[in-house]
């Protein structure tokens, strides 16, 4: 009887072992009931998010490898029904749009003149305009709200709705602009042709502020809710002034947002097709020629899908040199800064 009640401790002792290590398989499981908990709840929000990742490298990485494909065939109007049957054109396609003494690439390169130009003084008159009107608008004032929102009103606007309306106010005998600078205050002698000529890339870098400023105005806004008050009111009291403020507080303080800012608006004035498409339609004038339309004209007016793939594939790898090294080049900097 003593022996049976040894054997069934042992029995029951053995069962509450784990064969190999020894341990309580309830305690195992205890210990990784906590384990699969914290699974659950960090890899559930990656898991919700998969499926629209999933769509988002869909719709952008498919168009751009089939970009990348017609860019090395020479793809023109005999092919659309099939496009995958075009005879390959290997860098054929690239060498045309490199080749400056040639038209096709001294036009690409007039274009790409134009285009940094345009981006230069887009990005930068938006970013002191949304600067400026972000500094203005942080002391309190009855109205304050109001004009805020007034100012965000170019940015909500649907981008066709804006520019058709622009194209109106630039027409030469029925236009606004003409009537007030002409008519009304006398600056101009004549009235001009805004959306034709060499006025047209006047025309164009001012509807582009005039759409991108206020996105600007809204980034600094957010940001300058983060410097204390503090700062301003004991720069104050040292004496120092407006401008000081600014130079000494806000825009160092606006650094990491400015840098962010600056890039985006690059990215987006850089590669601005809406704005002037319907401002000028198909074919912009040559001062507007931004490369945008230009690649639109060389893919679907002239039919030669093949060079204006390869245009935008260029365009890209200028792009991503650009993103990388301005990434780069701030990174340096505020390592020294901090330094």
């Amino acid at each position: 009887m003593k022996g049976l009640k040894n054997r069934a401790g042992s029995r029951t002792e053995g069962q509450a072992q784990h064969p190999d290590t020894g341990t309580s398989t309830s305690t195992s499981r205890v210990r990784s009931r906590p384990a699969v908990a914290r699974l659950r709840r960090t890899g559930l929000p990656y898991l919700l998010l998969l499926p629209a990742l999933a769509l988002e490298l869909l719709v952008h990485l498919v168009p751009m490898a089939v970009g990348v494909i017609m860019a090395f065939k020479a793809l023109t109007q005999q092919y659309l029904r099939d496009w995958t049957t075009a005879p390959w054109a290997g860098l054929g396609n690239f060498r045309i749009a490199v080749d400056f003494d040639a038209p096709v690439g001294a036009a690409l390169l007039h274009s790409f003149w134009v285009t940094c130009c345009f981006t230069v003084l887009a990005v930068g008159l938006a970013w002191l305009f949304g600067t400026a009107a972000a500094v203005l608008m942080q002391d309190r004032f009855r109205g304050r709200g109001l004009l805020r929102t007034a100012f965000l009103i170019p940015y909500a606007l649907p981008v066709y709705a804006a520019v058709i309306t622009w194209s109106f106010m630039f027409q030469r005998d029925t236009g606004l602009v003409n009537h007030v600078l002409h008519d009304q205050l006398g600056i101009l002698g004549s009235p001009p042709f805004w959306l034709i000529g060499d006025n047209s890339f006047a025309a164009l870098v001012t509807v582009s502020v005039w759409r991108s400023w206020p996105f600007a105005f809204l980034i600094l806004t957010a940001g300058l809710q983060n410097i204390p008050r503090e700062l301003y009111e004991a720069a104050a009291m040292d004496g120092a002034g407006v401008w000081q403020q600014i130079r000494r507080i806000t825009l160092p303080s606006l650094r990491p947002v400015n840098q962010v800012l600056v890039l985006v608006l690059f990215l987006w004035t850089f590669n601005d097709f809406n704005t002037p498409y319907v401002l000028f339609g198909k074919s912009a004038p040559e001062p507007a020629d931004l490369i945008s339309i230009h690649i639109y004209q060389s893919s679907f007016v002239t039919w030669n899908f093949g060079s204006g793939a390869a245009m935008s594939v260029l365009l890209l790898l200028f792009l991503l040199v650009v993103t990388v090294g301005y990434l780069l080049a701030t990174a340096r900097g505020r390592k020294e800064s901090d330094g």
